[in-house]
């Protein structure tokens, strides 16, 4: 009897070590090698541009009456998960780096796990959104304010940010609801639900099987509707005479396939590879590019390609002057 009772109490504190487990560690992305620091200036130095690049895109959206569209209001949200992504995972290696302190607590974790999954599937099934309006201006330009009304706009927004958050939620919570024993070093630079569960004492299979499938599902689905949208669009291009229209089309929509383009191909890469084929290092790398580097190059392809938003930024960065102008001979006057 006294055996059995030492047994008990023996695995009821092997229970609770399991399910106490201190923080995780963030191995990280540099080292503190001279090639590294500097490596990790140029990444502050994209990070900070990318901020600004988006933050510069929704204020010019907001501000320009002549781009409240529903076109440039999925461009806003783009911008704005955008930045959230980077805000999800970039000041919290920043301050590990720099302080050396490594340690992410579960809570943290958590919020990473969850975020990293919304703003990443609601990215997805956001592209197809656009797509979609590419679509119907380009092959319906008369029905556009019909088929493209802002109640719709609206409810494929919400839509996509509330699949985005579905996806997290159900990740983080089964992710950290697993017992964690052992080394608690998670060899990456955010917390990853795909990584986290190797670190699991349980079986994880059912779980990373069943994570596999989901986000096959939200990177296929929305990329056959963008894909169906764009065979429609470039059918009904080359059915055009004109070849002022048929520019004006390519150069309306080049930008977004552009974006699809960089977005699907390190999603892709990162999350339908077989297990077999996966290296720590390129994960890494793919990574940092599609949560760091993709959202630096978004404001940057549709100003560019986009005339509408660069005639935006003239008039503001006019009005701004002129501001300026206003305000220095009221100062003299005095």
């Amino acid at each position: 009897m006294v055996q059995n009772s030492d047994l008990c109490v023996f695995s009821r504190e092997i229970m609770e070590m399991r399910n106490t487990t201190p923080d995780f560690i963030l191995l990280g992305l540099f080292n503190h090698t001279r090639a590294h620091q500097v490596l990790f200036r140029m990444l502050l130095a994209t990070v900070l541009t990318s901020l600004f690049g988006n933050a510069l895109m929704i204020l010019l959206i907001h501000r320009d009456r002549r781009l409240h569209t529903p076109m440039y209001f999925l461009l806003s949200q783009l911008s704005l998960m955008d930045m959230m992504l980077v805000s999800t995972t970039v000041p919290k290696m920043a301050a590990n780096y720099l302080t050396g302190n490594k340690a992410i607590s579960h809570a943290g974790c958590g919020v990473q796990i969850f975020f990293l999954p919304t703003l990443g599937g609601g990215e997805c099934f956001l592209l197809a959104a656009m797509a979609y309006d590419r679509y119907v201006a380009v092959c319906h330009p008369l029905r556009y304010p019909t088929l493209m009304s802002w109640q719709l706009c609206l409810r494929m927004t919400m839509l996509s940010w509330l699949l985005g958050a579905a996806d997290g939620l159900l990740q983080a919570v089964v992710t950290l609801s697993f017992p964690y024993c052992g080394a608690h070093e998670i060899d990456h630079f955010f917390c990853e639900a795909p990584v986290l569960v190797r670190l699991a004492c349980a079986d994880t299979s059912v779980f990373e099987n069943a994570m596999y499938i989901c986000c096959v599902l939200m990177l296929l689905v929305p990329l056959s509707l963008i894909l169906s949208s764009y065979g429609l669009i470039l059918a009904a291009v080359l059915h055009m005479r004109s070849a002022e229209a048929r520019k004006k089309a390519f150069a309306t929509c080049s930008s977004h396939v552009a974006v699809v383009g960089l977005f699907y191909g390190a999603a892709i890469f990162t999350y339908m590879r077989p297990k077999s084929h996966r290296s720590t290092n390129h994960d890494k790398v793919v990574s940092a590019f599609y949560t760091m580097f993709t959202p630096l190059l978004n404001p940057l392809i549709y100003s560019v390609r986009n005339s509408e938003v660069k005639e935006a930024l003239k008039r503001q960065l006019g009005t701004c002057v002129n501001l300026k102008h206003q305000q220095n001979e009221a100062h003299r006057s005095r």
